[in-house]
């Protein structure tokens, strides 16, 4: 068994997925589809479902992939929260998570605390929380070196 991809269901996918691309350098794994018909409907026991869906490679991985879904029909949720139970957030590594985190804020998400050493003395590891235009959290890594952090 293997994990083979992470949903987010959106308000505006085109909107979304070009922050994922910008922001953490996504890449589409294929051209967007619409999923209807009687099957798909049957598959999420949704009646009448219909579905804008892409996928996006992640940087530095071709699996498990994120996939962005804008149901036709939505009900709209209040933001989550960092402690709610359920899936938590998206984590992504890199190298500059000050940089990282100001293009978030100038891409239509924003701030959520601050950046925060988790590591030791002997080995800094900086992590940040933010959220995407549309609530989702993300937590940003930076593990450091003697040299950056």
């Amino acid at each position: 068994m293997k994990l083979t991809h992470t949903n987010l269901v959106a308000r505006g996918a085109d909107t979304l997925a070009r922050f994922y691309v910008d922001v953490f350098k996504c890449e589409y794994l294929r051209e967007p589809k619409v999923l209807s018909g009687e099957k798909v409907s049957r598959g999420n026991g949704l009646p009448n479902s219909e579905i804008y869906s892409m996928w996006l490679k992640l940087p530095g991985c071709h699996a498990p992939f994120l996939e962005i879904h804008e149901h036709k029909v939505t009900h709209d949720g209040k933001q989550p929260r960092v402690n709610e139970p359920g899936f938590g957030h998206l984590s992504f590594q890199m190298g500059d998570i000050n940089a990282v985190l100001l293009a978030i804020m100038e891409a239509g998400g924003a701030r959520v605390g601050e950046i925060t050493d988790f590591g030791s003395t002997d080995k800094p590891s900086l992590i940040a929380y933010a959220r995407d235009p549309e609530g989702n959290i993300l937590e940003l890594e930076q593990p450091c070196n003697h040299t950056k952090c």
